[in-house]
């Protein structure tokens, strides 16, 4: 056998780049059918996203509602419970009076109310405080200053805003997701454009030039759409 001779080799070169090229139509059709399909799924995804974050905002609007519902209730409580223990102590004051009567009446209506309105949580309060004053006369200490209780009052509250919080921040994450796939099925319509325009111009070079540019909008386009999380129905 004989080795070819390099003007031989020199014309099997476009030769070759010829048989490459030759089926351009058939590239550009095989490219048209993916990055439709790729099209496609980034607009179901997108809208898939939108309905997550239509879900989570309708959610997180909901929690929020319920969490100012609860602040209120918990502060109307605390409020309440501010005047009882007012009206305790004056009681209290009362029932250490001279006059006996008074001192009775005073105890009596101490002992009823303190059985009947005072809760749990304020009781342990009350009881604290006033340890907490028999330690230290010279600091005045409130019940209203205990920790536990104003977190028993309040953590519902927390609570609830915090799922609201939450559940409002997937809702914004979601909306961001769909709107970086909407922007890559702008990529990808360019890209169905351009390879529009080179399935039907006559000239090879732009052909070609077309393509590779479709090809290469599409390839990004594509990488940032699959580097987000696949949602499913």
């Amino acid at each position: 056998m004989h080795a070819d001779s390099p003007a031989t080799a020199s014309a099997q070169r476009p030769r070759r780049l010829s048989d490459l090229f030759g089926n351009m139509e058939l590239i550009i059709v095989v490219l048209l059918g993916l990055v439709s399909t790729f099209t496609a799924y980034a607009s179901f995804q997108a809208a898939l996203y939108d309905s997550q974050m239509a879900g989570a905002y309708t959610k997180g609007q909901t929690a929020s509602t319920e969490a100012e519902s609860l602040y209120l209730e918990a502060n109307q409580q605390y409020v309440q419970d501010v005047q009882l223990w007012a009206t305790l102590t004056q009681l209290s004051i009362d029932s250490e009076s001279s006059d006996a009567a008074l001192a009775e009446s005073a105890q009596s209506k101490f002992d009823t109310m303190y059985f009947q309105s005072v809760s749990e949580e304020l009781d342990a309060a009350i009881t604290w405080a006033s340890e907490e004053n028999d330690a230290d006369p010279e600091l005045y200490t409130s019940p209203f200053d205990h920790e536990p209780y104003v977190e028993t009052l309040f953590s519902p509250y927390q609570e609830a805003a915090e799922l609201a919080a939450t559940t409002i921040a997937k809702g914004d994450e979601a909306n961001s997701l769909s709107d970086r796939l909407t922007l890559n099925t702008v990529l990808m319509a360019i890209s169905l454009f351009l390879l529009g325009v080179g399935a039907v111009v006559k000239s090879r070079r732009s052909q070609i030039i077309l393509t590779v540019i479709a090809t290469g909008v599409f390839v990004v386009a594509a990488g940032l759409t699959l580097a987000i999380p696949f949602v499913g129905l």
